[in-house]
């Protein structure tokens, strides 16, 4: 395989996005600067329950222990019991935290032993099939069944499938909205109703698709709501949507605090693709996630890694969904090295182990800088995030 630098890959100042036209905020560039020690972990917690102290399934159990599962994080120690015990929720933690098991194993258990009937509306394709995986693997052998209901797949095959046995539909708004007046989702259907990432389906544009989806929902279901933080229009949502609920409230900090940052900055002279070129090779950068503006130049960037010699996918929204699943699946197993991604890969994906972070373009604002870099330095792991500045 051939990684290192050749004159024939010199050819000039490379041609990818710089100054688009788009505006962005103005980001002080002495925010993308911020060094961590690598010894500086978490302490971990120490959970009140283990998973054999619930009272669930013997066969979850068993699941959950071929999975390496023993001891509960915080947001599913405090969240089983009162989910099993029917009440509505309010769980805030970052994505990584193991939330979806924290809802996930109590639903399941109802499902098995009470033929609860769950939907869980979550913000993006990714995240919906991630759900799906984990419930799976946590269901083995429990003949439970899910659908998936998302949108850039084919409908059909979904209407087809919400006509057989479902104990769990998992879905993004707009799909379910759209299923719901074709008259093929009966919302009075379910028992519990989860929204999950609330304040990236808001930070997306789903407002009035959740208010729409929540007005059809019965006050007497259960309701659990699950969001990294409460900005006024999720405060707006969670008042008409839970009862009487649980709080709970674990790892509020920053997601950059577990994160070294630094910038990289490129002069006139010089090419970003010879730059990032000699970043890549370098034994440290073994999982790396790279942000580019747009689409075109995320298969543009991504092309010429691969010859390069990089193993390398791509990401981004104008991939069919079979084509980004795959991508996913190849980062998150190991098979390649290099993920070049726009933002749709910047909020709500759990990605083990990423090592970089690079935003090979600036962000429009400092708020999709922090979910950038919060793919990285998950859990009790330090991660490093570097931002390509041309001076």
């Amino acid at each position: 395989m051939y990684r290192n630098r050749n004159n024939s890959y010199r050819r000039g100042r490379n041609n990818f996005s710089r100054n688009r036209s788009k505006k962005r905020d103005f980001i002080d560039i002495e925010k993308f600067i911020s060094q961590k020690s690598d010894n500086s972990e978490k302490k971990d917690f120490i959970s009140k329950n283990k998973f054999s102290d619930f009272n669930i399934s013997e066969r979850i159990k068993l699941n959950l222990k071929n999975k390496g599962y023993i001891n509960p994080t915080q947001i599913q120690d405090e969240c089983i019991n009162p989910i099993l015990n029917t009440k509505d929720v309010v769980g805030l933690a970052q994505t990584g935290t193991g939330k979806t098991a924290a809802f996930l194993i109590p639903l399941i258990d109802k499902a098995f032993r009470d033929n609860n009937k769950s939907i869980i509306i979550t913000p993006t394709r990714e995240l919906a099939l991630q759900i799906n995986t984990e419930f799976r693997s946590i269901s083995e052998g429990m003949n439970l069944y899910s659908c998936i209901c998302i949108g850039g797949v084919n409908i059909q095959k979904q209407i087809q499938r919400l006509k057989n046995k479902n104990d769990f539909i998992i879905g993004t708004p707009g799909r379910l909205k759209d299923l719901y007046k074709r008259g093929l989702l009966d919302m009075n259907n379910f028992n519990t109703v989860v929204l999950d990432e609330v304040d990236t389906m808001l930070d997306m544009g789903f407002l009035e698709d959740i208010r729409f989806l929540i007005s059809k929902i019965s006050s007497h279901k259960q309701s659990l709501f699950f969001s990294a933080t409460l900005p006024n229009k999720a405060k707006e949502v969670l008042k008409s949507f839970v009862n009487d609920p649980i709080f709970v409230s674990v790892d509020k900090r920053d997601p950059s605090e577990n994160v070294s940052q630094d910038i990289i900055k490129v002069n006139k002279d010089q090419n970003k693709i010879e730059i990032l070129h000699d970043l890549l090779i370098k034994d440290e950068f073994k999982k790396v996630l790279i942000f580019i503006k747009t689409k075109r130049d995320t298969e543009k960037l991504s092309d010429t890694l691969n010859k390069r010699g990089f193993r390398v996918q791509s990401i981004h929204g104008d991939k069919s969904q079979y084509k980004r699943e795959k991508a996913l699946a190849q980062f998150k197993e190991n098979k390649v090295q290099i993920l070049v991604a726009t933002d749709v890969a910047s909020r709500g994906l759990d990605i083990s182990d990423i090592t970089h972070v690079i935003n090979f373009d600036l962000p429009s604002n400092y708020e999709d800088y922090i979910h950038r870099i919060g793919r990285t330095g998950r859990g009790n792991k330090m991660g490093k995030a570097l931002t390509f500045i041309s001076t």
